[in-house]
């Protein structure tokens, strides 16, 4: 299949997936195509023996997608740019006590807590560093399956913008800790202090890097009063920056995410007439919703390519436990934290815990693993993780938050 076939096929599954979602399922668009997406792999996989053209023909278009350059390399710079773009910046600057704890105390308390309950639960004496890679991988919450959960929640707004910052900024930490467990895995033995110094010249060279790229983008869009301009140099930012931090050896999802960040600040007060505001908010509205939609049918056809047998399935069942008892736990804590720090601090534990979803990116990473590294156990257990997180997760927040009100206002 040439790529133009595939690409045609994945949009066409999006768009009916999609429909059904909405018309017959009456589920969010992205949590229905995961979950038909699922069921029609599973099917196609168990229609094996009967209709072996129909199997042979999905795997071929599975194997045809490199899931991890395409995630890493290519939708992730959009995803989290127009992400970080179109948050509210006012309730985040309100909230950036809670988000830096969460993206940074949480994700490194959780890559340890999950590791150790790993090789605690699972039953299957996996070496401690294994753990420690899978920790690290599945710690971060998923930017583009909470933001889009988050749409649809009626969540109150500071607790959003927690949960929003968090996902956003934690991904470009549980990286660095990632490429860091994984270096140490291959026979590097690094201090504390040797760690400590490239988690912050990656994240730091990350951050100033956004600012910077985000300052000229903005200089050059305010010399021109062209909408479709505007939107091409936004363009050029989400790609050209992502880049830019790669081959620099920063933390590219951090430049994005601060990219994105740093644009909607510089620009707000720009008069109407300089910069297109709502023309490049509605353009990347759309980005970010298509994708969101190729990406849960990407992430349902998966399944096909990743073979789960019965240690992977019994580390997957371990591990969403493990990653649901640490969140709590790690939510709880630190949110008593912030309630010694901030007096009246509103937040909450049940909407925190049950919505830090993980998503896409976990599956890049752990696809990314060495086979000698326990690649796969790691990838089945960060699957299972990642469709009960969305199928389960995603899909009852909305309704146990409607559940949680109506109590409320009875009592």
């Amino acid at each position: 299949m040439t790529v133009l076939e595939v690409l045609s096929v994945l949009f066409a599954i999006a768009a009916i997936f999609g429909l059904i979602s909405i018309r017959v399922l009456k589920l969010p668009i992205t949590v229905g195509t995961m979950l038909l997406t699922v069921l029609a792999s599973v099917t196609l996989i168990g229609a094996n023996q009967i209709a072996p053209q129909f199997h042979r023909w999905a795997l071929e278009l599975v194997q045809k997608i490199n899931f991890e350059t395409l995630m890493l390399h290519g939708m992730l710079p959009l995803l989290l740019f127009a992400g970080a773009f179109l948050l509210d910046l006012d309730q985040l600057a309100n909230e950036k006590l809670a988000v830096s704890l969460f993206s940074v105390v949480g994700t490194v308390l959780s890559v340890f807590l999950v590791a150790g309950l790993m090789l605690l639960l699972s039953g299957l004496r996996l070496p401690w560093m294994q753990c420690l890679i899978f920790g690290a991988l599945i710690s971060p919450t998923d930017p583009i399956a909470v933001l889009e959960m988050l749409r649809r929640s009626g969540a109150a707004r500071q607790i959003q913008a927690q949960l929003a910052g968090e996902s956003l900024f934690n991904d470009g930490i549980g990286a660095v800790l990632f490429l860091t467990m994984l270096d140490v895995a291959r026979g590097s033995s690094p201090t504390a202090l040797h760690i400590a110094g490239f988690l912050l010249l990656k994240a730091g060279g990350g951050i100033a890097a956004g600012l910077i790229t985000a300052f000229i983008a903005c200089r050059l869009m305010r010399r021109v009063n062209s909408y479709q301009v505007d939107i091409l140099f936004t363009i050029s930012l989400a790609l050209g920056g992502y880049v830019l931090a790669e081959v620099l050896h920063l933390s590219a999802p951090l430049e994005a995410v601060v990219a994105g960040i740093s644009l909607r600040y510089f620009i707000r007060n720009e008069p109407g007439e300089r910069v297109a505001h709502k023309n490049i908010s509605e353009f990347w509205e759309v980005i970010d919703e298509v994708q969101n939609s190729v990406l849960f049918v990407l992430l349902g056809l998966e399944i096909m390519a990743i073979s789960i047998n019965t240690p992977g399935l019994l580390a997957g069942l371990a591990a969403i436990l493990s990653v649901n008892v640490v969140r709590l736990a790690i939510v709880a804590s630190l949110l008593g934290i912030l309630c010694l720090l901030k007096r009246g601090h509103m937040s909450s534990t049940f909407v925190l815990t049950w919505g830090g979803l993980r998503g896409g990116l976990s599956i890049a990473l752990a696809l990314s693993v060495p086979e000698t590294m326990g690649r796969s156990w790691i990838v089945a257990s960060t699957y299972l993780v990642v469709v009960f997180s969305i199928l389960v997760q995603g899909a009852t927040m909305n309704p146990l938050l409607r559940w949680r009100s109506r109590k409320k206002a009875a009592a």
